[in-house]
């Protein structure tokens, strides 16, 4: 299907506002230091210009566009633009002579009205300015040159400031970033002041500062209008045919792999409303690290009208992982209610402990109505970009005030203390009445750390997690390409993902701790440097038992901020107040000094969550059904290595005997979920792999 150059594929971040006003529409991607890349280059423009040589009679360059260049920069920074005048032909050379001049050069030749005809007496620019630069192209050792042959400087009119110069209709240019979202603001019903609001807002500007004028934008839409209402009709038959296409390429994939699953949903007139997928390792990988997952649905199709969701979770080396994918025909509560129902679908009805979203009040109504059991958490890494765009322009010089203040906030653990100084913000800062304060505070339960501290977040709070699923989504989208393409190359960057994995790394010890050394044996190097950077902290703390045997512990130089630690010895728990462990799985500093303190030598295995451990490895599964006689074999090589391990200690011994059993049973789980295989096994165990 043959598609114009200006329907590529294109995938950009949702732009509505959560709040809910359909005039009010942000950006955050690139984050707030990228918000005004356009002021940025004119800044970058005017550093070249300021150093800037006045072009001189035998001034040199490349070719006539160079030349050409240079002297539009040159009349910006002197206030007046140029235009191109003559250009003179010859059969050897070609295009051997070029007239640069002044836009104000010559006179607008006299119009002869047509009988009946009323004609807008308009006046002309042009005043007979004789400002010029002439080119001549001569070859030179076999290379085209360049060179000035005549230069004036000298105008018969009123040169212009640089506020003044920039609106002339030479650099009056409309980005082509600019006009898709143009483009895409009109066709949501935005007047023409609105889209230009918007684009100010977008570029942290003030009015009148965008490098086109309202009347310009008028202009583009009326050219564009007859463009776009083809390119429309284009659109929807390449969404028809792209979905189907889709829609095949998810039967074939589950034709070759069993595992892979999917589902469709189509409207009243047969046509693909919803597709949802998922691979067969994504869903071996659900079944370990399933406990807590991010859905992103940020990502709007510029083609296809279409919202990409994603299902994230992390494994046990801290690294992404990809559990399955939606494309929605909208970003309503039906469509998401009916993603998370096949996403549960796919994943065998097993429910995340905690998801992790975008603030979206529909997003919020579906899983609520559909997973009413699971925490629900908005990514704190999503709202402090959107800061800049909400709050810039209503705080102006305060805004860094305010957002230091609002960062402190977030890092508040007590919610009295929260929404006492809350309250201050608010009032010191004048914004009572704005509805973003109103929206994050309604919602302050899913987002600010005295309300989800406790909630198993797995370290995807983290700015490196976020960080690496911004780097999937760019290489992602960096290839333009239609579904079935960009489908496959989901399934590429999701295998990657989950079979990839780093070379071990021998892990060094900081304290020489007996606890620490027991750790390194367990715990995979990326959750064991998040303990051992705990256990070395904890030395830097002091821990004071108090008379109904829970233990106060400080930093040795800090006077607030001190932890309740609980300590029940007969079930060897250990609770602390920082709710650390019951976040990230992994012991905290305050609970580890206490376990000092209490002469542990090893850390109770309970502390030591599967998630993180050596052995919950996604290594060796590729996806297929794997047959019960290599399962048999792994049981064989497990029990044999288990034994050899065993007879060496006795502390060995009782570790094999207590896990042991925790593996069979494991083995068993995943032998019953199996097919029925064509031949029967022999599994009598030999003896020399018997306990």
């Amino acid at each position: 299907m043959m598609v114009p150059a200006q329907l590529k594929t294109m995938w950009m971040k949702r732009q509505q506002c959560p709040c809910g006003d359909w005039k009010c529409f942000v950006t955050y991607e690139g984050g707030a230091n990228d918000t005004d890349v356009g002021s940025q280059s004119v800044k970058k423009d005017s550093g070249t210009l300021e150093t800037m040589v006045a072009p001189y009679v035998g001034m040199v360059f490349k070719n006539d566009d160079e030349a050409f260049d240079y002297y539009g920069n040159f009349a910006r920074k002197n206030g007046f633009s140029v235009r191109k005048e003559r250009s003179r032909l010859s059969p050897q050379l070609g295009v051997y002579k070029r007239d640069f001049v002044c836009y104000r050069s010559g006179f607008a030749p006299a119009r002869k009205k047509q009988m009946g005809e009323n004609q807008r007496d308009r006046k002309s620019v042009r005043c007979g300015c004789d400002a010029k630069m002439y080119l001549s192209k001569e070859v030179v050792d076999g290379v085209s040159q360049w060179f000035v042959v005549q230069f004036s400087n000298v105008h018969n009119h009123e040169l212009l400031e640089d506020d003044q110069v920039r609106l002339l209709p030479a650099y009056r240019k409309i980005r082509e970033a600019d006009q898709e979202r143009i483009l895409l603001l009109s066709k949501a019903g935005f007047p023409i002041h609105r889209i230009v609001k918007v684009l100010e807002l977008e570029r942290g500007i003030q009015g009148e500062q965008l490098s086109f004028l309202e009347r310009d934008v008028r202009n583009f839409i009326q050219n564009r209008k007859k463009t776009v209402e083809e390119n429309d009709a284009l659109l929807t038959d390449k969404r028809e045919h792209d979905t189907m296409d889709l829609v095949e390429a998810c039967r074939a994939n589950k034709e070759a792999d069993p595992y892979f699953l999917y589902d469709v949903t189509v409207d009243e007139n047969d046509k693909v409303e919803n597709i949802a997928w998922s691979f067969g390792d994504s869903v071996h990988a659900y079944d370990m690290f399933g406990d807590v997952v991010y859905f992103d649905s940020t990502y709007r199709s510029m083609t296809y009208g279409m919202i990409f969701g994603a299902w994230f979770g992390i494994d046990n080396n801290g690294k992404i992982l990809l559990f399955g994918c939606a494309l929605l025909q909208d970003e309503t509560s039906r469509s998401f209610a009916w993603a998370l129902q096949a996403f549960l679908r796919f994943m065998k009805g097993r429910y995340p402990q905690t998801i992790i979203t975008d603030i979206d009040p529909n997003l919020r109504e579906a899983i609520r109505s559909e997973s009413p059991n699971t925490k629900h958490v908005n990514s704190l890494y999503s709202i402090l970009s959107r800061i800049s765009s909400w709050f810039s322009l209503p705080l102006g010089p305060r805004f860094p005030e305010f957002k230091y203040e609002f960062e402190e906030l977030c890092h508040l653990e007590s919610i009295d203390e929260f929404d006492f100084r809350w309250n201050h913000m608010v009032t010191q800062f004048g914004l009572n009445a704005d509805k973003h304060i109103d929206l994050l505070f309604t919602l302050r339960v899913c987002w600010a750390l005295p309300y989800t501290k406790g909630c198993f977040l797995a370290q995807m709070d983290s700015s490196s997690y976020w960080k690496s699923v911004d780097i999937f989504f760019q290489g992602l989208f960096h290839a333009q390409t239609c579904l079935r393409g960009f489908f496959e190359q989901i399934g590429i960057s999701s295998n990657n993902k989950i079979q990839s994995h780093e070379e071990a790394l021998y892990m060094h010890l900081k304290t020489c701790l007996p606890i620490e050394e027991h750790a390194r044996n367990i715990l995979t190097p990326f959750a064991f440097n998040l303990l051992q950077q705990e256990m070395v902290l904890a030395m830097q703390y002091a821990a004071s038992e108090m008379t109904n045997g829970s233990y106060l512990v400080r930093h040795f130089k800090k006077v607030d901020g001190e932890r309740l630690v609980i300590w029940i010895p007969e079930e060897e728990q250990i609770h602390c107040s920082c709710k650390e462990f019951e976040s990230t799985g992994i012991l905290c500093r305050h609970a580890l000094r206490v376990m000092l303190f209490k002469n542990y030598f090893q850390l109770p295995d309970k502390y030591f969550m599967n998630r993180w451990r050596q052995e919950s490895s996604l290594l060796g599964y590729n996806g297929q059904s794997n047959t019960k006689d290599e399962w048999y074999q792994e049981f064989n090589s497990l029990t044999g290595t288990l034994f050899s391990e065993a007879v060496l200690t006795k502390e060995r011994s009782d570790f094999v005997h207590r896990e042991l059993t925790n593996e069979i049973t494991r083995l068993i789980t995943q032998v019953r979920d199996m097919p029925p295989a064509d031949e029967i096994l022999d599994v009598t165990l030999s003896p020399a792999n018997v306990l």
